[in-house]
């Protein structure tokens, strides 16, 4: 069983995400970050307002009025893999705004046992080692406002992708994306538009044949062909539209509505051999700006049972947050399926505005 677990991770690189599957690349990347979004099921394109749009949407680094610096830190599967996000944001002028992001999707001490048999055909369990399965994202983002247009702020996200499979495969990829958000001046309507990958992201793989030779001859009947070198990431847009309302004004109540498109039909509640969408609600109840509520829902997608009907499932999101002297703490409890299938996660996120050490 450790052998074919091991195959499993070697191919879930470079083979499972080939390029006959190229709309599931880089998935890591469409988790998400800040259990605060996580909360609002991720809908947040239109609202997003600090160090975390660097990921959510870079326009929203213009909301910045310090600078400031975000930890995230969740579990998936049973604690079988960890997901790790830093950022930091610094404005430059009244007009711009920089951040630099890290994430870390891992499997770590994953046994390694092609030479558990040794030469003799003697088990040696001296001989097991262990290997981890790691995505590395690092984004460098750069925001400005349009004088042109006044409450227009857009932004573009540049990023290296690095994933290794320990010493079996390893691979580079160069991406792009690019967001806008719009304010109005009297209605509070927030628009905003996030696409990803505008140009395509290439993952190329450097497999090393020798390494890889030693599972195949580890575990007999399996004689796999080396998996594709190349993946394809094709672009995505998310769309968001957003209003608040003050309430006897201590409480205040911000919800938006999302739309998350992919140019590939998949299993979303609605989808076209071109363009597959599925929409995304959340909301934030806040009081006096230091205590927040927060629910929605999204990922709404048509799940096949077993008896070969369809149903819909769907990926709910509940959390909490306390904001105190540029201290932000936020919890949410979700998963990245949906209701039935995956296992729910505790994500816990910590932001830290910069004017707390002035």
């Amino acid at each position: 069983m450790n052998r074919k677990l091991l195959l499993f991770f070697i191919f879930l690189g470079p083979s499972l995400f080939a390029q006959t599957l190229a709309k599931y690349s880089n998935e890591f990347l469409n988790i998400g970050v800040d259990a605060a979004a996580f909360g609002m099921a991720n809908s947040v394109v239109a609202t997003s307002d600090d160090v975390n749009s660097a990921y959510w949407n870079p326009a929203g680094l213009m909301n910045l009025e310090d600078n400031e610096v975000s930890l995230m830190h969740s579990s998936y599967f049973a604690n079988i893999a960890n997901y790790d996000y830093l950022a930091g944001a610094m404005p430059i002028d009244d007009r711009s705004t920089v951040a630099f992001s890290v994430i870390r999707f891992g499997v770590d001490n994953i046994m390694n046992t092609t030479q558990l048999i040794d030469q003799n055909g003697q088990i040696n369990y001296d001989n097991i080692t262990y290997f981890s399965a790691a995505d590395y994202a690092f984004t460098l983002s750069y925001a400005r406002n349009l004088l042109l247009v006044d409450g227009f702020s857009y932004g573009v996200n540049a990023k290296v992708i690095r994933r290794i499979i320990g010493d079996f495969a390893t691979s580079w990829g160069v991406g792009f994306d690019a967001g806008f958000q719009y304010k109005t001046d009297r209605s509070g309507w927030v628009f905003g538009a996030m696409a990803r990958d505008i140009t395509t992201t290439y993952n190329t793989w450097t497999i090393d044949e020798e390494e890889y030779s030693t599972v195949q001859e580890a575990i007999e009947g399996e004689n796999q062909e080396l998996p594709e070198t190349t993946e394809i990431t094709i672009p995505k847009l998310q769309l968001g539209i957003a209003k608040t309302f003050t309430v006897r004004y201590d409480f205040d109540i911000k919800t938006e509505l999302d739309l998350h498109m992919r140019f590939a039909e998949t299993n979303d509640i609605f989808s076209s051999s071109a363009i597959s969408v599925t929409p995304s609600f959340g909301f934030e109840v806040g009081y006096i700006d230091l205590v927040y509520l927060r629910g929605g829902v999204g990922n709404f997608q048509n799940v096949e049972q077993f008896d070969n009907t369809t149903e819909v499932g769907f990926q709910p999101g509940f959390g909490i947050g306390f904001k105190y002297k540029g201290i932000h703490l936020d919890y949410a409890f979700t998963d990245i399926g949906d209701q039935s299938v995956a296992l729910y996660s505790n994500v816990f996120s910590l932001k830290l505005d910069w004017t707390l050490f002035r």
